[in-house]
């Protein structure tokens, strides 16, 4: 049904993509293997989104990425019928450099196995910010097995070695407090969060 309105399934599978990972920065051969379509077809689809304003590109290191283009005028009901219904009733806009807060209800189980998660976000390589100096930041309450675990499991997912960092809720709260630098800069990097349930408590 969705195809029939959308035009296409490539282009369904490339707006769940990019709706579903706000600030997240994907390569051409990066989406044809995630949503598992022909790069021919990934490619027509891209420079129609691209036409239309819905996605943007840019360059870095001779490469080309392509990420959603939050300011399209149509973004939050695009995201309420692809990205799980996140919109700006939900979590604020504020500039590039932030993103939108989403509370993953269908919670993946690998992160399921994690402990009691109280944010998970992506930076660094995956937003193409280095500003952080890291690429996941993991607070909570977890198993240390299950994590070395995880982090192996999206570095195979994602093709490369991460920068991982895992702090406990109490940790998180008093670096915030003293206004410690390394998670002032996590914190205002563009980023992608999966989980959160202690940025919004102030």
């Amino acid at each position: 049904m969705v195809e029939q309105l959308f035009g296409s399934k490539t282009r369904v599978k490339l707006l769940r993509l990019f709706y579903s990972n706000p600030n997240r920065s994907f390569y051409v051969r990066e989406i044809t293997r995630k949503i598992d379509e022909q790069i021919n077809s990934v490619r027509r689809e891209l420079a129609n989104l691209l036409n239309i304003g819905i996605i943007s590109s840019d360059t870095t290191d001779n490469k080309l990425f392509y990420e959603v283009n939050q300011k399209y005028e149509f973004y939050d009901p695009l995201q309420q019928i692809f990205g799980g219904g996140v919109t700006a009733s939900t979590a604020a806009k504020k500039s590039a450099k932030t993103t939108k807060t989403a509370v993953v209800a269908d919670v993946d189980e690998d992160i399921r196995a994690l402990g009691n998660v109280h944010l998970l976000l992506y930076t660094g390589q995956f937003t193409r910010d280095e500003s952080s100096g890291i690429d996941v930041l993991i607070v909570g309450d977890i198993n240390p097995t299950q994590l070395n675990k995880f982090i192996s499991g999206l570095e195979e997912k994602e093709g490369k070695e991460l920068r991982y960092t895992h702090m406990s809720p109490s940790d998180f709260h008093y670096r915030r407090e003293v206004k410690d630098r390394f998670l002032s800069n996590i914190m205002s990097s563009k980023k992608q969060v999966l989980i959160d349930q202690i940025i919004k408590e102030g």
